[in-house]
Parts: structure tokens; sequence; C-alpha cells
């Protein structure tokens, strides 16, 4: 090697070692509090920014993507797609991504273009992906899914095209010729959950059912081989799991239907079989309510017959799920009954969430629904009304939510170090509410960050309220 005479920098660059390309290592996660002895401002911060352990897993924030439905998978398999999409996700911040619905059977998916884990060619495509984030020192996981009588459909952008270009005003069950399954759509009883639009399903039998256990079994083996952090099952929304809990599509007479207890049965079965086989922690997504008090009355009826379901069930099966050691309930809602009345609003499912928080122990409680603001998010957590926020659309609309609601609220967390410069407002010293001396990394002006923006109306203080 020839000596220079330049003012050589003698430091090489840090990266993750074994990722199989180069790729800069983060210091520490992405979203997650700088160290408070440095950046004062984060000794007493705000608590969407506190971390969560569950099972060992640490999760830097409490601000989660929650899944989505992409419909863009190949025969099941991620595509460049969802590594674009996810791996996008993990440099911006959030404390937990969450890969979409995944049907553990083929018929389970609600598409034909729809994510799948029923195939061990499914695992590496999703590998690539969860190593990406791991990298990034990102926390990801899967939910794990079956759609039930609402399977073999079109993606929304193919049917809304299809009516706007050929006006088109026919069923929405995907035939055999474009990748369907229209005579094995399977749900607890033969209920279409819209006649003339959607499948009639096939009823359930017993062996399917032990066939499907079998199938949620192979499915977390092969998450094991993939590397997620977390499972979730997915019980909400009108899919499979959600059908058998709910009167109105479960008109079983097996131990399967009836009672609530046998309605309840699969779901329970499915998290005690998951629980025993999976170490990290496992959620569970529920429907709190089909929204049908305004069409049928009270949930429960004056004969003490269960009317449609809603809150006073899912608490019950919530504390079943949490004695079975499910960690963490995703309280969402609707998807059932097109009757159903959603009083659809900043929040709006946010009571359901803080109902079993006040009436369900040993169970983490996570809230979603038109979650859109910092402050809103971290009230709900500083209220104790949930103890993480799952964002979605938002998420599409605004990758850089945490990052901004840190900026907001006060607190200073590790940007992706190739993004560090765009966020020099952020990343800065106070001496709790004296004005900034100290920046990280680069300066203002450097940044742009120097700009004076004109001021919003009712903008938030500059520091998080907590902060003395």
């Amino acid at each position: 090697m020839t000596k220079s005479s330049q003012p050589i920098f003698p430091y090489p660059p840090k990266k993750v070692d074994g990722y199989p390309t180069y790729l800069p290592d983060q210091l520490q996660p992405v979203g997650s509090l700088l160290d408070p002895s440095v950046y004062k401002q984060n000794q007493n911060p705000p608590k969407l920014f506190e971390p969560l352990t569950i099972r060992g897993v640490e999760f830097p924030n409490r601000a989660w993507v929650a899944p989505m439905c992409q419909y863009s998978s190949d025969e099941g398999k991620a595509t460049d797609h969802h590594f674009v999409h996810l791996g996008s996700m993990a440099m911006r911040g959030w404390g937990s991504i969450m890969v979409e619905a995944t049907a553990v059977v083929p018929e389970g998916r609600i598409t034909p273009e729809d994510m799948g884990i029923w195939d061990d060619s499914q695992i590496e495509p999703l590998k690539r992906v969860v190593d990406y984030v791991h990298g990034l020192r990102g926390i990801i996981g899967i939910q794990l899914a079956h759609a039930g009588r609402k399977a073999s459909n079109p993606a929304p952008w193919t049917l809304r095209q299809a009516i706007e270009d050929e006006g088109y005003d026919g069923g929405d069950v995907v035939g055999e010729e474009n990748g369907g399954w229209p005579n094995n759509v399977q749900a607890p009883s033969a209920i279409s959950f819209n006649p003339g639009k959607y499948a009639k399903p096939v009823e359930i039998t017993t062996d399917y059912i032990n066939n499907l256990k079998k199938a949620y079994a192979d499915a977390t083996e092969r998450c094991k081989k993939i590397g997620f952090d977390f499972i979730e099952i997915h019980g909400a929304h009108g899919y499979l799991l959600h059908e058998f809990v709910d009167p109105i599509s479960n008109k079983r007479t097996d131990s399967y239907g009836g009672s609530l207890d046998n309605r309840i049965r699969l779901p329970l079965e499915l998290a005690q079989l998951l629980r025993e086989k999976w170490e990290k922690p496992l959620f569970y997504r529920v429907s709190a309510t089909d929204w049908l008090d305004e069409e049928l009355g009270a949930e429960k009826g004056k004969n003490g017959d269960w009317a449609w379901w809603g809150i006073d069930q899912t608490t019950y099966l919530t504390q079943k799920l949490a004695d079975l050691g499910v960690d963490l309930i995703d309280v969402s809602s609707g998807g059932n009954d097109l009757k159903g009345r959603v009083k659809v609003g900043p929040s709006y499912q946010l009571p359901f969430a803080e109902h079993i928080k006040q009436n369900v122990s040993n169970i983490l409680v996570g809230a979603v629904g038109i979650i859109t603001e910092p402050a809103q998010a971290n009230d709900i957590i500083e209220e104790g009304k949930a103890d993480v926020v799952f964002l979605a659309r938002e998420v599409l609309r605004d990758i850089d939510f945490p990052l901004k609601a840190a900026l907001e609220l006060g607190a200073a967390v590790s940007p992706a170090v190739q993004y560090e410069r765009a966020w020099t407002r952020m990343l800065v010293k106070r001496d709790h509410v004296k004005k900034a001396a100290h920046h990280h990394g680069v300066d203002e002006v450097q940044g742009e960050e120097g700009k004076k923006e004109k001021p919003k109306r009712n903008a938030p203080p500059e520091v998080h309220t907590s902060v003395p």
C-alpha cells in the first residue's frame, strides 16, 4: 500500500455483517430514542416513543404498521413490490412492521394475487424482506389468515377498472381461467357474504378443520425459517375466524357452532396451537363489533341468544386468548355484514380497544382506525386507552410519520443514517426547554432546515408538554 501525504481518514465504514450486499449499519433502531443524557428532551419522552418489550423482542416505539393487503404476489410469493413497500417502512422509524394477510392455504386468499405461506417456495422471497428489515435493526412480523367466504375475488382496482372501463355489473367471483377457485370457497356455513356478487361457499367439514390446523402449524414453522419477530392471527373483517365466532355467519350444529363457547372454539384451538409452537410474541386481530345495533338491536336478544358479534363477546374471547398466552389483541371492527352502520371518524374504533383494556387482564391492546396525527396517537398511549397504535392508510400517505411525530412531540429519535440530513430539526440537543444549540451531523443550513416555515394554526409546542 502506497503511503499518502493526504490527510487520511483511518476508519472503515460500519456495515451489517453477513448481509449479502453492502448495507450501512444503523447504530441503533430507526425511530428509537437517542441517548437522554445527550438529548435531554428524551429524559421524559412522549409515551409514543417509549420502547416495549414482549417475550424478549424490543419494539423501539409504539407507532406500528398495520397489515395492508397489496394484491401483488406471484403464486403467493412476495415480489419486488413487497421488498420496496416494506423495506421503505423500515427506513422510516416505525416501531413494528407487519406483512399483510398471508394465506395458510391457497383457497384462503382473498384474491389470486394475495400473499401465501402454504409452500416452502414462499419462504425465500419473504426471508429476503425480513433479512433487510433486520439489517436495519427493525422489527417485522406477519399476519396469518384465511379469507373464508370472502375468497376468490378480484383485486379492488381490477374490479373498479372493469366497472369504469367496461360498464361491468356482474359477480365478483374470480373464475378458474383467471386463477380463482369458485367452487372451493370455504366457510363455517354455506352462507354467501353478498349473494349474487360473492361466492356461495362450501360448509367446512371436520376434516377440513383438522387440515387447517396443520396448515397453521406448518405456516408457523415457515415463519421460524423466515425469521419473523412475531405472528398475528387474523380473526377480523369478516374472514374465516370472524365468520366462525359470529352467529350471523355460523349456523353449525356441531361443536364449532351454536353456543358462544362453540363458536370461539376454532380461534382458541389455533391460538393454543401456535402458542405451543411459537416462542416469540403472538397477536390476534379481532373485529370488536359488527355495528348492527341500529339494524338488529342489542348484541344479545331478550331471549338470551346472541344476535350478532359485538363487544361483550369480543371481551369474553379476548380474556380466553389472554389465558392461552396471546400477548396482544389488535382491535379493529366490522367486515362481516353489509348492513353494519359504521360510525367512521378519527379514532372511531378506540372505544372498543379502551373497553378491552379496562376489562381484560394480562394482554396488551392495540388501537387502530383513522389515527392520523402525532398528538392523537400519543394521547391514546398517554391516557392508557391502548398500549400501541396501528396505522395503515396513513402509512401510505405519510411514510415518515414516526419521525415527524418525534419532531412535533419534542423527542429526538434516530433516523436512518442515510436520511439523517433530512432530520436536523429533530436532531438537536436541548437543555430541556432551552433553545437548541447543537446539531447532529450537519448544520441547519446544509440540511436546508434553516428555511423559515409559515406558522401553522394551533401549532404544537416545540417540546413535548411532559418536559419540565
